[in-house]
């Protein structure tokens, strides 16, 4: 939540090029307040995990969000029950029909990165997803694959196969620590990864209207801000649970497909030993300053959303 100082006190300046999150008595004074309406579109199989990560993260802030869970209209789950999709989600094409707007989505990743865009089977739809954000959403993050698409789609930001699985626990740069979603964040951030493609920093550098705010030396470009498209990619998975990356590499194992013990991730690289979470912090940093920086900027009427 932000601090209320005087606009002509030293700190407000100070704070405010920190990053910290600053308010003047008069901007104060003609806030109202409202839960905020967060949208998660889901693509991941395993529906019910995805949708505990991203909601443990989203609801650790002090303010009230309005969750709703979002499915593509088509794609039928084959690893979440039946009942479970009817209860709790519903089809983008019914959102879409409502012409109801959010003050956030986020759109995850999805097992299809081997994949050219235009050949996955939704794709049609998630471009009218991504065009529906610029008139309905506020602010949208996308996730892995979600964020490669989104890029995709608005600035051609090509995806690159990687010879070899990024898979592990790798050490990140804090490139723009002024950013408003870096608030908090140290200067060196462990973050895990687990994808077979990557976007190169000299793609990004060539499209003016990106700009990256954390990076690896070893793995890339991790957080890009995208304002003209009010998004955020994010390429790695702050939201992983501590065991995710276990459940990944046992399954693997288990089904005789070569798999590296993910970098830096157990102890002494050790996989009979217990995994250390050394992420949880920065995660709630970068979704709690996105909720705040959301509810700093959004209208308080919903219907405003998407306006010039």
């Amino acid at each position: 939540m932000p601090i209320t100082l005087p606009n002509d006190l030293p700190a407000f300046d100070i704070l405010s090029n920190e990053g910290v999150m600053v308010m003047s008595p008069g901007r104060a004074a003609t806030q109202d307040i409202r839960p905020l309406r967060i949208g998660l579109l889901n693509l991941m199989p395993k529906k019910i995990q995805t949708e505990n990560q991203f909601a443990r993260l989203i609801g650790a802030t002090p303010l009230q969000i309005d969750f709703q869970l979002i499915r593509m209209s088509d794609h039928e789950s084959r690893n979440t029950a039946a009942d479970h999709m009817a209860a709790f989600y519903r089809r983008f094409c019914e959102v879409e029909a409502t012409g109801e707007k959010f003050d956030g989505l986020i759109i995850t990743g999805a097992p299809v990165e081997h994949l050219p865009f235009e050949e996955v089977t939704y794709w049609d739809e998630l471009k009218r997803v991504f065009d529906w954000t610029q008139t309905h959403v506020h602010s949208t993050f996308g996730v892995c694959w979600g964020g490669m698409a989104m890029a995709w789609h608005f600035n051609r930001l090509p995806k690159h196969i990687l010879q070899e699985k990024a898979f592990g626990c790798f050490r990140h740069r804090n490139l723009a620590p002024a950013s408003p979603y870096l608030r908090g964040f140290s200067d060196d951030v462990l973050v895990p990864v687990s994808r077979w493609t990557e976007v190169s920093q000299a793609d990004v550098d060539a499209r003016s209207g990106l700009k990256t705010l954390i990076a690896s030396d070893q793995v890339g470009p991790c957080l890009i801000e995208d304002a003209a498209h009010r998004a955020l990619y994010v390429f790695n998975h702050f939201e992983y649970d501590s065991t995710t990356l276990k459940d990944e590499y046992d399954r693997d194992v288990a089904a005789g497909k070569p798999i590296d013990v993910p970098v830096n991730y157990y102890p002494d690289d050790d996989p009979s030993q217990a995994p250390m979470n050394r992420w949880r912090s920065h995660a709630h940093l970068l979704y709690g300053n996105w909720i705040n920086e959301i509810y700093q900027t959004t209208y308080f009427d919903l219907n405003r959303i998407g306006e010039a």
